[in-house]
């Protein structure tokens, strides 16, 4: 019988030859992540083994939740993890100035790579199966184990097929393709199984559609997401990726146990309404106007170069709307860099945007955008559950970077259509 691109590559780092859905199995670690939220807890179950890190080389610690350090507290956890990764020498340490949301930098400075697996304590690990990995969230007490041992323990999901069809419309990106999956599913549509994305609409997505997609694996309650390696993923690792890594393919008897199918051709620009990421609407279905306060672009999912040229070319010549304060947040500083080389930062100081340091700030309610009660924010972040971005009154609306881009013109949920 054979195994999907999951089961594959579980079964490679558990040493076995095959793996079968349900099955407890312990597999090598290629990476372990951790953040200024999630590395103090796992470090203080890490000292309690009394056993040096497994490699230096295979850990990476990212300050990126409450940084820069927003009060006391935050400059605390923050000064945990510097102070571990000093001690210990870890390699992929990113200090402010040097850091980005640990989500865009691990792929984009080639960390992460094909046929890899790889744990983090943050639910949106899952962004790296869009490399063609096994990625995943775990606990900060696995994650302490997983530094002194550089192992995990997994039970062996089942998997979901994802097939996609047709050809990816004018504004479409792929926060429409997973915000209306999860819509047909719902959030635990996917609960602890894989998402395989598979089909000939695969080659219409590129990297940066497909780290969103995967990114947001979670939402749909998967245990991960995971996209076939192509010519897309090849281009993109290339100048990034240096270490050797394996490329894995879904045999052709693999067993699924649900196929959904997806046509790039048929969607339509979409928003999940507060307070669930299956809580989906197409726009042009939204009959009386929403009107809002506050648009923010950037977080894990939607913070990467083509999310913020997509932001330049809905905002070029347009005022923010003066009732809404409008956030753009760059995921790493190469991307910060690259926005002001190709004029985006202009374009959106120019429209009246404020524009930040790396951060995933707003996206939890950490700080750089939280809300009062009573205020509605459109964003490009990945959960809109109650007082998640500040009061437990307020209301999140995700969506793409064109509708963003749009509703901050226009002060309203609303499509780049919509702007003269």
């Amino acid at each position: 019988m054979g195994m999907t691109m999951t089961e594959k590559i579980l079964a490679k780092h558990a040493g076995i030859d095959v793996v079968k859905p349900g099955q407890l199995i312990n597999c090598k670690l290629d990476m372990v992540l951790a953040n200024d939220v999630t590395a103090p807890p796992a470090i203080k179950e890490f000292e309690k083994i009394g056993k040096p890190v497994f490699d230096n080389t295979k850990i990476a610690l990212v300050p990126d939740h409450f940084t820069p350090n927003k009060d006391i507290k935050s400059a605390g956890l923050a000064k945990i993890v510097r102070d571990f990764a000093h001690k210990h020498n870890i390699v992929n340490y990113f200090e402010i100035g040097r850091v980005g949301i640990e989500h865009v930098i691990l792929p984009e400075k080639g960390i992460v790579a094909p046929g890899m697996v790889t744990i983090g304590a943050d639910s949106h690990t899952c962004t790296y199966g869009a490399l063609g990995g096994f990625s995943t969230g775990v606990g900060s007490t696995d994650l302490g184990v997983a530094l002194a041992t550089g192992e995990a323990w997994f039970k062996v999901p089942e998997t979901i097929k994802v097939n996609i069809t047709g050809k990816k419309p004018k504004y479409i990106c792929g926060k429409d393709v997973m915000l209306t999956l999860i819509g047909m599913i719902g959030v635990d549509g996917a609960l602890y199984k894989a998402l395989e994305f598979a089909g000939e609409g695969v080659k219409e997505l590129n990297m940066t559609d497909r780290l969103t997609i995967a990114n947001m694996a979670i939402e749909a309650g998967a245990k991960n997401g995971i996209f076939p390696v192509d010519d897309e993923t090849l281009n993109y690792i290339k100048d990034r990726v240096t270490k050797p890594y394996e490329i894995v393919e879904a045999d052709s008897d693999a067993t699924y146990c649900q196929t959904v199918e997806i046509n790039l051709s048929e969607l339509k620009p979409v928003v999940a309404f507060p307070h669930l990421p299956e809580n989906t609407h197409s726009v042009e279905s939204i009959k009386e106007p929403i009107t809002i306060d506050q648009v923010v672009i950037g977080s894990c999912t939607n913070g990467r170069l083509e999310d913020l040229s997509i932001a330049a070319s809905i905002l070029k010549g347009h005022k923010v709307h003066p009732n809404v304060r409008c956030i753009i947040i760059p995921g790493s500083q190469q991307v910060y860099l690259d926005a002001i080389h190709n004029g985006y930062v202009d374009t959106f100081i120019e429209a009246g945007a404020a524009v930040s340091t790396p951060t995933c700030g707003p996206c939890l309610g950490a700080h750089m955008g939280i809300m009062t009660a009573g205020e509605r924010c459109v964003s490009t972040t990945n959960r809109n559950f109650r007082g998640r971005m500040g009061h437990v009154d307020s209301e999140v609306y995700l969506a793409s970077p064109y509708v963003a881009a749009a509703s901050a013109i226009l002060g309203k949920i609303a499509t780049p259509e919509e702007v003269k």
